[in-house]
């Protein structure tokens, strides 16, 4: 009998889908490109020069308003929002056995945030506070990048980003206290590596969360970040850029909430 070699067969992947979706070729083909996206970014903010952080200027907060007592109530009191998020998307999660690789410790590192931000904004003018903001934000944002390469790559590939971005956010987060360039690699180059696994498909049997309204509440919080004196005056001294910056970023869990909601029964359908 005459045998016809078969690659795919012999390789344990299955061909392409007709339906379009990515194959086991093409998922392991991607997480050859996500280490070496690893790779880049691993060796950028180990050699990358340094950017001293005594060199950097102390953020100057346009809203100082005082509230019952509270400093700067408008930006310490906006990140009940991350707090409000991470609640819901940790209720979300109960009982669920299909829920994104990193879903949660990203609802987990919401609420940090809102522990770390809101003590760092009692007293901005301490730059030792920052480290507690960043710290939260080093956990929400490895938990996002595991969710995404999960949804896009494979469970394995979404689990290693998610313990490789956890040590190198915690770390980089600690070092940022005298060298900021292992803080701006994790931060930018994490999120190009998001975008770059937004632009691609699904994994099959992936949940579908929608990453791109993920980073686009992210870059809407950073534009209100940059215009915090311009929105402040804007609005009459109501609410600030900041303030709009923690509101925004909190919603960024919207995506990933609304993508964990309950399944439609059948019959309900009917």
């Amino acid at each position: 009998m005459l045998r016809v070699n078969d690659p795919f067969r012999e390789t344990g992947a299955a061909p392409p889908s007709a339906s379009g979706r990515p194959s086991v070729v093409a998922l392991q083909a991607r997480e050859k490109y996500l280490i070496g996206a690893l790779v880049v970014l691993t060796l950028a903010a180990l050699f990358a020069p340094a950017l001293p952080a005594a060199a950097w200027p102390i953020p100057h907060y346009v809203d100082t308003r005082i509230w019952l007592g509270l400093p700067n109530a408008g930006d310490v009191l906006s990140n009940l929002a991350f707090l409000a998020m991470g609640v819901w998307g940790s209720e979300r999660l109960r009982g669920r056995n299909d829920a994104p690789v990193g879903a949660s410790w990203f609802f987990v590192g919401l609420i940090l945030t809102c522990l770390g931000s809101g003590f760092y904004h009692l007293d901005p003018d301490v730059p030792q506070r920052l480290v507690a903001d960043r710290l939260g934000m080093a956990v929400a944002f490895a938990g996002f990048l595991g969710i995404a390469a999960g949804e896009r790559i494979s469970v394995r590939a979404g689990e290693a980003v998610l313990v490789l971005m956890m040590v190198a956010g915690l770390l980089a987060a600690w070092v940022a206290r005298e060298n900021l360039t292992p803080w701006v690699v994790v931060q930018f180059g994490g999120m190009a590596l998001a975008v770059g696994l937004a632009l691609t498909r699904p994994r099959p049997g992936a949940l579908g969360v929608p990453l791109g309204g993920v980073i686009a509440f992210y870059v809407l919080a950073k534009l209100f970040e940059l215009g915090d004196a311009t929105i402040f005056e804007a609005t009459g001294h109501i609410v600030s850029g900041h303030a709009l910056k923690h509101l925004s970023a909190a919603l960024a869990a919207w995506p990933v909430i609304r993508a964990l909601r309950p399944a439609v029964p059948q019959s309900a359908r009917s």
